[in-house]
């Protein structure tokens, strides 16, 4: 008996319609697969910024309007306009913002709570909210504090702070009691007048520091008085006489670089940061002495004078850690140690020219092979920097040298067109090495430093927090005053939520 035949459906043909269906089905599955990592690179921002924003807006509502640790609504709708410079909703946020702190701070004055009164002033006014409303609410806080403050035992107080020339520097100082009256009470005749006078005081104090030579002093008492009153009669004369004497400190560091007294130029340097923290020609001045101690670093390195090299470098390192000129300088060292542990004992004379001859003859070998950079060990730059090691005043290793310098300078533009930076720094770094350090290799370092900003800031756009951070370390490494990374860093940190 043969076995019974199984049961079959029958397949029915697909109609048109869903012939149709299947395949825009296919279709659209084939493109989510293919672009989701773009359209997620395209939309995390966004998403990151909306994210943010409701996060303030949530912060608002709970009446959390700012925060030291990022989490109020100020510090939220700050980060997410650092990422979307563009957003409205963002500034509208920071908007309501100001106007909760505006009706906090008015009821805090009401309540007699005067210093979260000013804390929640301050804010609003930071946060530019309309000048006459803010200044309504100053007003009644003024009132509400003179009410309270007891004129006339401050005014006492201020006289006789002034009268034991304690003019400044602390609650009970003249200076700062006359202006706690002046707060309360703008046109108080007495405060005015008081005022005046501690100043005169406090400016020829100032002039006396500038005659002595002491200029951290006497900006610190013009910057107090500028502070107290920016139109006080003798504040000009003091600022111009301060303005020539930093102008004569810097022309003495200067002139005290350009010969090489290092230490005492450090000194002048300092000195004037400390006068202006902002001081950019200053610090600059205090990169060039960190360049020029990692020069002097390598020249001691290359004549085996290791212990100075040691000292020179450290000298470099505390001025400018992330120096361009630091790094090349620490590698010329350690391959110089190499060079000295691989002779073991002083060469005869004939045999040092032998083995600089035959390491030239290698650079220029690898010359031709366009082997430049690389690999590491039998590069030309290598081969090179060998044998100026082992003399670094022959004339032969200097002509080597100049050859190479050419080929440096076309590997940094090269790599740099082609925006791979990573390779243009290498460039940059054998370029210093043959070349020095002057005008032409601080403007190229420069410039790399420009390049990694301008990709720190596409990162920041794209969300990418993380690149962006690793794009503005690679530029201050390169070139720690080149524009714009004080402020790319700022927007760095907020966005951060830092």
């Amino acid at each position: 008996m043969t076995a019974p035949t199984p049961l079959r459906h029958p397949r029915l043909p697909l109609r048109p319609w869903q012939q149709g269906a299947i395949v825009a089905t296919l279709a659209a599955l084939a493109l989510v697969v293919a672009f989701r990592r773009p359209l997620a690179d395209r939309l995390w921002p966004e998403a990151r910024s909306q994210a943010l924003r409701d996060q303030a807006a949530l912060a608002l509502a709970q009446g959390r309007l700012s925060a030291p640790d990022g989490s109020g609504a100020r510090e939220l709708y700050e980060a997410a306009l650092a990422i979307d410079p563009d957003r409205l909703d963002s500034r509208v946020g920071l908007a309501r913002v100001a106007e909760a702190a505006l009706a906090r701070a008015h009821r805090q004055a009401i309540a007699e709570q005067f210093a979260s009164a000013h804390a929640s002033l301050h804010l609003a006014r930071s946060l530019a909210v309309p000048r006459a409303q803010a200044e309504v609410v100053e007003r009644l806080l003024r009132q509400r504090e003179a009410a309270h403050a007891g004129i006339e035992q401050l005014l006492a107080r201020a006289a006789t702070a002034r009268k034991a020339h304690r003019l400044d520097g602390d609650a009970d100082a003249a200076l700062t009691l006359y202006q706690r009256v002046l707060a309360l009470q703008p046109d108080r005749v007495e405060a005015l007048e008081g005022r005046e006078d501690a100043l005169s005081d406090l400016l020829l104090q100032a002039r006396r520091a500038l005659r002595d030579g002491d200029l951290v002093a006497a900006a610190r008492l013009a910057k107090a008085a500028r502070g107290y009153d920016p139109g006080h009669a003798d504040l000009p004369g003091v600022d111009a006489d301060l303005a020539v004497a930093i102008e004569q400190a810097r022309t003495l560091a200067d002139r005290m670089l350009r010969r090489g007294q290092l230490e005492r130029a450090t000194d002048r340097y300092q000195v004037l940061l400390q006068v202006d923290p902002g001081d950019a020609a200053a610090r600059r001045g205090l990169q060039q002495v960190a360049t020029a101690w990692a020069a002097r670093a390598a020249r001691q390195a290359a004549d085996f004078q290791f212990a100075d090299a040691d000292a020179a470098l450290a000298h470099a390192r505390a001025l400018d850690p992330g120096s361009a000129a630091l790094r090349a300088a620490s590698r010329e060292i350690a391959h110089a140690r190499q060079s000295k542990a691989r002779l073991r004992v002083t060469l005869p004379r004939g045999e040092r020219d032998r083995q600089v001859r035959e390491l030239l003859q290698q650079a220029q070998a690898a010359q031709a092979r366009g082997d430049l950079l690389d690999p590491p060990g039998d590069s030309a730059f290598d081969k090179l920097r060998a044998a100026r090691a082992l003399s670094p005043d022959d004339p032969a290793v200097r002509r080597a040298g100049a050859r190479l310098l050419p080929l440096a300078r076309e590997c940094f533009e090269r790599e740099l067109r082609g925006n791979n930076l990573g390779r243009a720094r290498a460039c940059l770094d054998a370029r210093r090495a043959l070349e020095g350090e002057g005008t032409a290799v601080a403007q190229a370092r420069r410039r790399l430093a420009q390049r990694w900003l301008a990709v720190g800031e596409e990162r920041l756009r794209a969300g990418n927090l993380p690149g962006a951070q690793q794009a503005l370390a690679s530029a201050r490494a390169i070139d720690g005053g080149v524009a714009g990374l004080e402020d790319f860093a700022a927007r760095l940190a907020t966005a951060s939520g830092k």
